[in-house]
Order: structure tokens, then sequence, then C-alpha cells
């Protein structure tokens, strides 16, 4: 089952159950002040957003601050509550630590996860609780809109998107009967019993996948997992640079699809194709055809030129639903060459034990 999730207005309940949104932040001081008042300014009547400063060293906690005064002085919002979180402690990733602060002080009946690089229209929280319950989601993660500022983010996420679809399509994850579990953690609603009920972020302390590993557990101990299509809801500025695309996807490649090797090992030697056997192909057979090759390199030629009209079509598709130029379908060879150089270069780290980094943090992935 696939699920589209609209905005759509408040239903007409009479009472509603608190929802305690937590936005993990570390270093988000380009981010928070567009994510945070957008949660405050939800229309679900009973909220409260809560804020755990990871121990940040930017701005983050001075904005942070600023924020709560700011928000205590205004009327008509959602309550603000700011945690300035622990150092970490041994056999914790940093966003699980994170998560788990803020969800020890939460109050409400579900609780709402939201990264800071995501942006929420006003209708969030009402539009994916209403569904929720009305379809009997016990946990709710949202595919939300991704934003492509720059070039390489263009060049190269589209690709990354792609490959997580195909690898873990929503009408798998959504069967019941199906193993197939994962979470985006940009945005996760679960039942307060049922996050106890797996053992929390406490039972994922070591994963820096956790939205997955949530979802695993969830679904695992035969708890409603759904995944929609949210893009209408939210949107997510990740990455803005080639070095923060590196940095972050080597983080997620490997930890992602560490279960699934067969798909990792697929994925490169995919990129590979379309980095360099594809245009290679293409090549040479223009060169042997140019050269006297006859009927046979034409054939070559034409079976190639197939190939890449496939290909292109697709990507031009797949920049048409990220609002970008389809001139970007051109950059596929280059994209697919840096995603599977990311792709061995996150199993290598992990393999030799030299681990990933986030945040000024290392994890050796193993968890």
């Amino acid at each position: 089952m696939q699920v589209r999730i609209d905005p759509a207005p408040m239903p007409g309940e009479d009472t509603f159950p608190l929802v305690s949104v937590i936005v993990p932040v570390r270093n988000e001081a380009r981010n928070i002040r567009r994510c945070v008042p957008a949660l405050l300014s939800q229309t679900y009547p009973h909220l409260e957003v809560i804020v755990v400063d990871d121990r940040s060293t930017d701005t983050s906690p001075v904005i942070l601050d600023e924020m709560l005064q700011e928000n205590q002085r205004e009327s008509g919002k959602a309550p603000l509550r700011v945690l300035h979180g622990e150092d970490l402690p041994p056999a914790w990733a940093g966003k699980p630590h994170a998560l788990h602060q803020g969800a020890a002080i939460a109050q409400g009946e579900w609780l709402c996860f939201v990264d800071a690089d995501t942006f929420a229209a006003p209708e969030l929280i009402a539009s994916t609780w209403s569904a929720a319950c009305r379809l009997e989601a016990d946990l709710l993660s949202i595919l939300t809109d991704q934003e492509l500022g720059s070039f390489w983010e263009r060049v190269i996420l589209p690709l990354v998107f792609t490959a997580l679809s195909v690898g873990f399509p929503a009408s798998r994850v959504n069967d019941p009967t199906r193993p197939d579990a994962i979470a985006n953690g940009q945005f996760i609603l679960i039942r307060r019993p049922v996050y106890y009920a797996v053992g929390g972020h406490q039972a994922v302390r070591l994963r820096i996948d956790e939205d997955k590993a949530l979802a695993e557990r969830v679904k695992g101990t035969g708890y409603r997992l759904l995944l929609a299509d949210g893009r209408r809801l939210a949107r997510t500025r990740m990455y803005t640079s080639l070095v923060e695309i590196w940095e972050g996807w080597t983080k997620n490649i490997f930890v992602g699809l560490r279960d699934r090797l067969w798909l990792l090992l697929l994925g490169a030697i995919t990129g590979l194709m379309g980095a360099l056997a594809l245009p290679l192909w293409l090549a040479l057979s223009l060169v042997w055809l140019a050269g006297g090759g006859g009927l046979v390199a034409a054939i070559c030629l034409a079976q190639a030129m197939l190939v890449w009209v496939y290909l292109l079509f697709n990507r031009v598709q797949a920049c048409l639903a990220f609002r970008i130029s389809p001139w970007y379908a051109l950059t596929l060879p280059l994209g697919a060459l840096i995603f599977t150089a990311m792709m061995i270069a996150s199993t290598l780290k992990v393999i030799t034990g030299r681990g990933v980094t986030w945040k000024g943090r290392t994890y050796s992935g193993t968890a």
C-alpha cells in the first residue's frame, strides 16, 4: 500500500491528545530559525515543542535561548522547551542520545521526532496525526520534499533518493507480512506506549541509522509501521555542499545497507556502469561505426543509444520531481561516479574499522 498525505484541515474532534515534537540540534545555526518557528505555528491545537541542543559548538545554543525568550513573550503559539543536553556517554551515538533526553521530559501521548533541517507546513502535525489515527498506524514516517540548491545537490541527490526508493519501496515497508522496515528520521510520529514498548532510543543507542533501527523494532514487534509521501507537508535541505554531501552519505549508505550487502554491491556495480561503462560503450560504438564497422557496429550503437535514452528519460523525470532543470539529466555519469565513490568509501571505512565521521564524532558503524 502506497500512501500520500496532503495538507488537511483539523478534524472536528472536541479534544486532541498532546503531541510532543522533539528536535535534536547539533550545530544547526543555519536551520533552526526556520525549523522551530514553523513547528511553533502549527494548526494542531495541543502541542509542545522540545528542542535538545546536543552540545553544539556553533551559535545554536545562543539562538535557542533567544527563541525561548521570544516564545515566552508571545501568545497563541505552542510552548517551547529548550534542553541543553548532557555530554555524550559511552556506548551511545549522538542523535539517539539527544532524542532519548527529549523523550524523557516529553508529556505527549504521541512523540514526534523532527530533524532541524526539516521545515514544516502549518498543517504537518494535524495532517499526519489524523492520518495515523485513520490508518491505525503506530509509527508514521513521511518522505519530505527535498530542497536542492547547489550544483552538487542537483547532480548527486536525485540519484541517491532514487536508489533508496528502489531499495526500500514503500509498498513493501507498509506490508505487514514483509520484513522490510525503514523510517525517515526527518519526521517520525509514534504512539508513546509503542515507543517505550520497543525500548525507545535506548534500544538503538549505538545506531547512527536510528530511524531505520527504530522502524525495525516497531514492525518486528508486530506494531503497524507506515511510510507515506508527505512532500506537501514538509521540506528538507539536508546538505549544501559537496563536502557535506560526502560526509553525510558516507555515513548513511553503509549503515543503512549493511544488512543488505548484496544491494550495496548492486548499487556500486550499477553506478560504475552508469559512470564509466555506458559512456565508453557509446563512444566506442561511434568510433567503430565511423571506422567502417558496418551493421554490427550500427547495432551496438543503437543498443547503447536506447539504453541512454531510457536512463536519461528516467533522470529527466527525477529532475522534474525535484523541480530542477531537466538539463541536469546530462550529469548522470558524474553523479553516478560520485555516488559509487561514496558507497565504496563508506564500506571501506567501516570494514577497516576507521568508522564514519558525522558532526565531529566518529562511529565504527559496527553496532
